[in-house]
């Protein structure tokens, strides 16, 4: 059970809009539960060093789930190239990897 669950990584301008997607995205059954933390990121962006706060979720979902959750992320975020990287969970908690897998089906 440990491999078909997923942690996504996904940074958002603010708390606010971080919570708003994560609700759709639990509401919907795409994410069994998402953290909202703040972060400091630091890229190249269109040729300029940028060091922004922003908003750091973790996703955790299952692996058939991936691909819409990673869909409705790109239709609602309002970056104009999200960031969406999904983890394999390679071993954990069993009896939270079978809550992950019933609350994304």
């Amino acid at each position: 059970m440990a491999n078909e669950a997923r942690v996504v990584f996904c940074t958002f301008p603010s708390p606010d809009k971080a919570g708003e997607i994560a609700r759709v995205l639990v509401g919907e059954k795409l994410a069994a539960c998402v953290n909202i933390l703040d972060a400091v990121s630091i890229y190249v962006w269109k040729d300029e060093l940028q060091n922004d706060a922003e908003t750091l979720a973790i996703i955790k979902t299952s692996a058939d789930r991936f691909e819409a959750l990673k869909k409705r992320i790109i239709e609602l975020h309002p970056y104009e190239v999200p960031e969406v990287i999904a983890l394999p969970i390679l071993d954990g908690h069993a009896p939270y990897l079978a809550w992950v897998e019933e609350r994304t089906h």
